[in-house]
């Protein structure tokens, strides 16, 4: 277990900061710390909103390593920018090298963060993923065809740098993230509105480890005390796994429709996690997965 760092009055940059968990967990953390987001803004309305919410914005783009705006004096560095163009040359620049160039540029930091993905696994089918499980391609079925590969290698070159530096640092594999108005969830919320099918491995059940907004920020201040040289790698998900199937059906039902399930050999495999390195840090999710479907329900169906 360790000490929770304390997550107030500290400069922190979060880049990927318009990316799904990036945006909401910057304005998180910017109601008692000064966070900088940082992103490439092609959306000024994106930028405009930040702003407004109380999060300084800052252009950073990890594939042309232009960081010219990034202040000095931070605390902590907290990585969600991600590509996935299925360009291999450009999500490379930005998943793999431009990791190793956002180190060496914010050398002195109490600890950097890199969010990694559970698709950096090898699906095992049913059988909860350890950090030492097997790594591999899950993702390129579904699509994702640079996904997998560059996280693992941006992985890599995170531990490698964190050594050569010198800089505490914990890479996280994130399982299925999700919140009150956003997440894997609002769209299948959606497809079972409209009667789309919806994609489920033929190896079912599907089963992931769904990680609400609350536990994402909860869970923080542990994972930055945990941070080290060399680095800590940890899953980072809640406390049950669940399957996919599952989660669709009490959607389904709190909004009395049945959802149409598609078999489908290209939907992304099972990749259940085994939280065991989560716990022993001091975290346990406090959001109950059939909670948290329920509260993006009503927060997504009250808003449309």
């Amino acid at each position: 277990m360790v000490e929770p760092v304390t997550l107030t009055g500290k400069r922190i940059l979060v880049t990927g900061a318009t990316g799904m968990v990036g945006d909401p967990l910057a304005r998180a953390l910017a109601q008692h710390n000064t966070v900088f987001g940082g992103a490439r803004f092609t959306n000024a309305a994106a930028r405009e909103a930040l702003d407004a919410a109380g999060v300084t914005t800052v252009r950073v783009d990890l594939g042309s390593a232009d960081f010219d705006e990034i202040p000095g004096d931070l605390d902590y560095v907290l990585n969600f920018a991600v590509a996935r163009s299925n360009d291999w040359d450009a999500d490379f620049a930005a998943n793999v090298e431009g990791v190793a160039l956002l180190m060496e540029r914010c050398v002195g930091i109490d600890a950097f963060f890199q969010c990694s993905t559970a698709g950096v696994y090898e699906s095992q089918g049913q059988v909860p993923l350890s950090e030492s499980a097997p790594l591999g391609d899950s993702h390129r079925a579904a699509g994702f065809q640079t996904y997998s590969i560059s996280k693992i290698a941006g992985e890599a070159l995170a531990r490698h740098t964190a050594t050569r530096l010198g800089i505490p640092t914990v890479i996280a594999r994130l399982s299925v993230p999700y919140g009150d108005t956003f997440g894997w969830p609002t769209f299948q919320l959606m497809m079972i509105e409209r009667d789309i099918p919806i994609p489920v491995h033929p190896d079912a059940p599907s089963l992931y480890a769904p990680l609400h907004l609350d536990d994402i920020v909860g869970s923080l201040p542990y994972l930055l005390a945990a941070a080290s040289v060399p680095a800590t790698v940890v899953n980072w998900g809640g406390d049950d796994n669940v399957a996919v199937e599952e989660w669709c059906e009490l959607i389904g039902g709190l909004i009395d429709k049945k959802p149409v399930l598609h078999t489908d050999e290209h939907a992304i495999p099972s990749l259940p996690l085994d939280v065991t390195r989560l716990h022993e840090i001091g975290f346990h999710s406090t959001v109950p997965w059939r909670d948290g479907v329920r509260r993006l329900v009503e927060t997504c169906r009250s808003a449309g």
